[in-house]
């Protein structure tokens, strides 16, 4: 029998992707299914964009780019994050195009963990940190976030968790799954702890235009000593609606960059030049800002559809979501753990949602809903939860 290597038995399938198969399944068989589990944005994306991209494919802009990207596009880019992040990258040399943003991730890690390596990542947290980090043969430094703290960091606990084999934060914000923006106070005293410990810091901010409240994304990259040590994610599958297109970015400076540049060429090679053209006319356009706005307002209406139909439901409870569109649902107060109630959901009602334990071991009790569905499907899918708590409360 023919074994697969080592380092990818380490790496578990996606939870995600396992309750959408499944729930595809079922759909297939005929029901009706509430899709609350996959974090994709049910809007189209801006039609500026497709138009220009369609440009590009008759100019027959379909061979090889460079590596890096097209300068055009990073430039673009470098725009965006001076004027709207108040980061200042060369886009000459501190700009990478990658295939999403989950390709920057695996690059980054790839780049600079080795096994044993130790990296801190707070949970609730996305999945693909710990897998990939278990693909390198690292320590995966889980430190739980608390629900009565809204799941901001203890830049106290985050100290004392520190080692000699530390090498990497990794900092998700706005988060997935519980929405959480971090305090710009907080990542402050973050920043100092990555300062005072020569620590790299991954910052995942793939949400940053997602937020609510007239609350304001903070990258940690701003704060002083932290843009030399610290490498930040990003792309356009989210904000713009292109999880399809699969454009990501890494903006760092050049000596960090060049060892994830090295892994994006024997993996990627490049992305498609009709869609860097498509982004480099586009992504600073006024009818692309405007289209994310209305993207925005219009998740901010659904947040509040979710937000007052789980607390109005019994034995659920919720923190308020700030940024993405997530909300992360406590469901220990029916007596059960989230994978069990995930399941249950899901064949006997037909609601799709992410057991929380996917999100780091201290968190079996809880599940996480995606709002991006219509607000129909979001007051089908809320009854229906209704429905089958009442009935577990009878039972």
């Amino acid at each position: 029998m023919i074994l697969a290597s080592k380092r990818i038995q380490r790496v578990a399938f996606s939870p995600v992707r396992k309750v959408r198969d499944r729930a595809k399944e079922l759909e297939a068989a005929g029901r009706s299914i509430i899709h609350f589990e996959i974090g994709e944005p049910d809007f189209d994306t801006p039609e500026e964009i497709v138009a220009s991209a369609k440009r590009a494919m008759d100019d027959k802009l379909t061979h090889y780019g460079p590596n890096r990207g097209t300068i055009e596009l990073r430039r673009e880019i470098c725009k965006k994050l001076r004027e709207e992040n108040g980061l200042t990258y060369n886009p000459e040399t501190d700009i990478l195009l990658t295939a999403g943003a989950a390709e920057g991730i695996l690059d980054a890690i790839l780049a600079y963990i080795d096994e044993g390596d130790e990296v801190i990542v707070f949970t609730p947290a996305y999945m693909n940190y710990r897998n990939m980090l278990n693909l390198v043969g690292a320590k995966t430094v889980e430190i739980p976030l608390s629900e009565e703290n809204n799941f901001q960091i203890n830049p106290k606990e985050l100290e004392d968790r520190i080692t000699d084999k530390t090498k990497m934060l990794i900092i998700n914000d706005p988060q997935n799954p519980s929405g959480t923006v971090y305090d710009p106070c907080v990542l402050e005293q973050i920043a100092k702890i990555a300062v005072k410990h020569d620590l790299l810091v991954l910052s995942d901010e793939i949400y940053e235009r997602i937020i609510y409240d007239g609350v304001v994304h903070t990258s940690i990259a701003t704060f002083p000593g932290m843009k030399e040590r610290t490498i930040v994610i990003n792309g356009f599958s989210k904000a713009y609606a292109m999880t399809g297109w699969r454009v990501g970015y890494v903006a760092t400076e050049e000596q960090l960059l060049l060892p994830i540049l090295k892994l994006h060429q024997y993996n990627t090679t490049c992305l498609p030049v009709f869609v860097q053209r498509s982004l480099s006319e586009q992504m600073n356009s006024t009818a692309c800002k405007k289209a994310i706005d209305n993207m925005v307002s219009e998740f901010s209406h659904r947040r509040k559809l979710i937000c007052d139909g789980i607390r109005q439901t019994k034995g659920l409870s919720m923190p308020e979501p700030r940024g993405a569109f997530y909300a992360f649902v406590n469901v220990r107060g029916l007596g059960v753990d989230g994978a069990e109630f995930a399941e249950a959901l899901l064949e006997e009602v037909g609601v799709a949602v992410v057991p929380g334990i996917a999100f780091g071991e201290a968190f079996s009790g809880y599940v996480r809903l995606s709002y991006a569905a219509s607000a129909n499907e979001i007051a089908e899918g809320l009854m229906r939860i209704r429905t089958f708590v009442n009935k577990m409360s009878l039972a």
